[in-house]
């Protein structure tokens, strides 16, 4: 009996014989395993592991890989559409026993930054695109499970503030959610990439942190109307 070479993908499809359906649930079945065995292995690797290492890693051939993502632009959405998805499930989850806007604020905000942390070469894998290698993905394409991931989070933050504002007050919330999406992205990757030492605030003190500049700035005694903190008519910015 001849077996495959090692590394040499057995994936065919089925003669025309009315088994399309079940070729179709295995190469379903194919590219979910292939997923998993690249977030394991970019979890292992880093975020800037290339197709050749993520295949060895995953004890199969490079183009198989090419194959069923085109390439890494392609794989990087591939596994971002999975990451993201748990990601955004788990906020909407961490957030639904929340009693105030605030604390479910912090509740997503945890979340976001606790699974960010699970696995930081696996999420920066997902939120960055392949430098180097020409990309067959067209950028929209490319981006469009990180731009849906962000847009629905920012749904879901934008949701409770606006029952705390009451009605008459979309103008107040409008360009808010946007803006505290980049300021929750940018915050957490920067902690993210932080070396660890004792000035590194913990998971915990970081997310309450990042609540609290989404609720109440970073200066509240420099909000306007404070007597101590009037520009005079001869200041300007």
């Amino acid at each position: 009996m001849n077996n495959p070479a090692p590394g040499i993908d057995t994936d065919s499809p089925a003669s025309p014989d009315g088994r399309s359906s079940r070729w179709q649930s295995h190469r379903e079945e194919r590219r979910r395993e292939l997923i998993k065995q690249a977030r394991r292995a970019v979890h292992a690797l880093g975020s800037d592991a290339s197709m050749e290492d993520i295949a060895t890693a995953a004890g199969t051939s490079k183009s198989v890989f090419y194959r069923y993502f085109g390439d890494k632009a392609g794989l990087q959405q591939a596994v971002g559409e999975v990451v993201l998805s748990q990601m955004q499930h788990r906020m909407r989850e961490a957030a639904q026993g929340a009693q105030t806007p605030r604390e479910g604020l912090l509740a997503m905000v945890a979340a976001y930054l606790q699974m960010a942390d699970t696995s930081p070469n696996v999420y920066t894998f997902v939120t960055s695109y392949s430098a180097g290698e020409p990309s067959t993905a067209e950028p929209s394409a490319m981006g469009s499970a990180l731009g849906h991931f962000f847009d629905a989070v920012a749904d879901m933050i934008a949701t409770p503030m606006r029952a705390h504002l009451g009605g008459g007050r979309e103008n107040t919330i409008g360009y808010w959610p946007k803006a505290a999406i980049g300021l929750v992205r940018n915050a957490g990757e920067q902690w993210l990439t932080t070396p660890d030492s004792p000035a590194k605030p913990d998971q915990d003190t970081m997310a309450r942190q990042i609540t609290a500049w989404l609720c109440v700035g970073i200066a509240p005694e420099l909000s306007t109307g404070s007597k101590t903190t009037k520009l005079s008519a001869n200041e300007g910015l």
